[in-house]
């Protein structure tokens, strides 16, 4: 897309007379000056006119030729902005009291970080598991997901997050497993909760989930010494366009 500006001279013919004609159409005298794309416009110093109309400042004016991609994403920038214009901007995460530690089993294995608020160390050594250790694997995922699709129905306004960690801690451990986050590094909770503007490992509060809010849910179990990591992000209640546009993304 081409952008051409023009300047209109209001100067008696008899002045306009004196431009180059590199500056007219053509050559031709007129009462107006237009650049074409390419070379910048030059006004030349003109000598004062009677009457009340002078040239007091003289302008180079240049035209540019935007790129395919600039257009597209200027076109992008202005229909986001519409589509935003209308959205009602929320109050900010406020966090709410985090209740104690839930308790775990003395049958249920649990990894070696737990009791210790020091993080693992992580091997640089590549991991060749055998068919055993894949079956492992394969099931503390399974067991990861499906605790994930029961938490994510529990998501809806006027439920806390501190209620959800409570129901994903039970079913881990009614399942035989341990939950990985609780004890990680000194994490309190069995789940990871987070809200909105929270980008990750949120922690489970008394705060009420409202209406329109968005909440990912981080679950990880630790089943026969391997653990099964997932995580997705709910929609709770009426959640506005631009915010479903962003989860979808």
């Amino acid at each position: 897309m081409a952008f051409a500006a023009s300047i209109r001279l209001s100067l008696p013919a008899p002045a306009l007379r004196s431009l180059p004609s590199s500056s007219l159409h053509a050559g031709e005298p007129s009462s107006s000056a237009s650049l074409l794309a390419g070379s910048p416009l030059r006004i030349p110093s003109l000598p004062l006119l009677p009457g009340k109309r002078h040239l007091h400042k003289y302008n180079v004016v240049h035209a540019r030729k935007l790129s395919g991609l600039e257009e597209a994403m200027r076109i992008r920038r202005l229909r986001d902005l519409q589509n935003t214009t209308n959205v009602k901007k929320r109050p900010p995460l406020r966090c709410g009291r985090v209740s104690g530690r839930l308790p775990v089993p003395d049958h249920i294995l649990k990894p070696p970080y737990v009791n210790t608020n020091m993080l693992p160390e992580l091997s640089g050594d590549p991991q060749i598991h055998d068919e055993e250790g894949i079956a492992h694997m394969r099931a503390a995922c399974k067991l990861a997901a499906r605790v994930l699709d029961y938490a994510g129905t529990l998501v809806r306004p006027s439920v806390t997050t501190n209620e959800i960690d409570k129901a994903v801690h039970e079913m881990i451990i009614d399942a035989g497993a341990y939950p990985s986050p609780l004890g990680y590094g000194g994490f309190p909770k069995s789940v990871c909760t987070s809200v909105n503007e929270c980008m990750c490992h949120g922690i489970p509060d008394s705060r009420q989930l409202q209406d329109g809010d968005i909440i990912n849910i981080d679950v990880t179990v630790y089943l026969n010494g391997y653990h099964g990591d997932t995580s997705k992000t709910y929609l709770c209640g009426n959640v506005d366009e631009s915010t479903k546009r962003l989860i979808r993304v």
